[in-house]
């Protein structure tokens, strides 16, 4: 317990994020559950204006998600996702083979050191 008032959030205090792309013959989109420090859910969900992999949407809603909680006042963030391939990549457990992998790797590299 701290003595900050609520609205107000610590460098400490950690923040979740949940995200699940996907990606079909009608299109690709994300689902996005953004929880605060004092346990408040922001849920959001994206459309894809472009053709992308099953791959490809779970990590633009990385990306997105993770923007998103940056700009909601996250600076501890703990990311949860069904993807085994993109989180075993992102903890560099796995390698990214594709170039394009490789660059969205390179990006939420960047994104990370935000947090």
């Amino acid at each position: 317990m701290t003595g900050a008032p609520p609205e107000e959030t610590s460098k400490d205090e950690k923040w979740l994020l949940h995200v699940d792309g996907s990606s079909t013959t009608q299109g690709s989109g994300a689902g996005i559950v953004i929880t605060s420090p004092q346990g408040e859910d922001s849920e959001f969900t994206i459309k894809f204006d472009f053709k992308a992999s099953n791959n490809e949407a779970e990590y633009e809603v990385l990306v997105a998600s993770m923007k998103m909680a940056h700009e909601a006042g996250a600076r501890h963030l703990l990311a949860y996702s069904d993807s085994q391939l993109m989180v075993k990549q992102v903890e560099s457990t796995y390698e990214a083979k594709e170039k394009s992998m490789a660059q969205y790797l390179q990006h939420i590299a960047e994104l990370r050191t935000s947090f």
